[in-house]
């Protein structure tokens, strides 16, 4: 093979190589992010408006202990890297909600999963429903990694990196 024809063959190459990194980024987002929840406002807010961001999504519960220890290391990341989306999911009732912020405040968004976020954590790997579970989502909006149980500080920030 000549000098031209291994160049033509190595540029063809590198464009075919270049297209499928292109579809690679181009996959949708998750499902998730095309339903909507209630906020604790009773606004039903649809999670569409996080695709775009590194997004940290927490199921927790008020009456879940491991869940409870972990809210100030989510309210610590949320406020030290602005860039990723915070999110904490409850799988509980709006008033027992609401008394336990009375308590224990966050700033990040909270939503209000009940029930039906039961569904929502197995379809993302939880298939035993435990609390607490997290799911750390990239910029286009793909699951990056899931932790089952309690944060920990390591875990958190190679699971931040990833995401970031």
């Amino acid at each position: 093979m000549d000098r031209r024809g291994f160049l033509w063959s190595a540029g063809g190459a590198a464009l075919a190589l270049a297209g499928s990194a292109a579809q690679a980024f181009s996959l949708p987002p998750d499902p998730i992010f095309g339903r909507s929840f209630e906020d604790l406002q009773g606004r039903s807010m649809s999670l569409a408006g996080y695709v775009g961001r590194p997004v940290l999504l927490n199921f927790w519960a008020s009456w879940c202990a491991p869940c409870v220890r972990e809210m100030p290391m989510l309210e610590s990341l949320h406020r030290r890297h602005p860039e990723v989306s915070v999110v904490g999911m409850a799988i509980d009732t709006g008033p027992n909600v609401r008394r336990f912020l009375e308590k224990t405040p966050v700033s990040y968004d909270l939503f209000l999963g009940g029930a039906q976020g039961i569904p929502v954590m197995q379809e993302l790997g939880n298939k035993g429903g435990g609390l607490p579970f997290s799911v750390f989502f990239n910029r286009q909006g793909r699951v990056s990694s899931v932790v089952l149980g309690e944060l920990k500080d390591d875990t958190l920030a190679a699971d931040l990196k990833r995401i970031l």
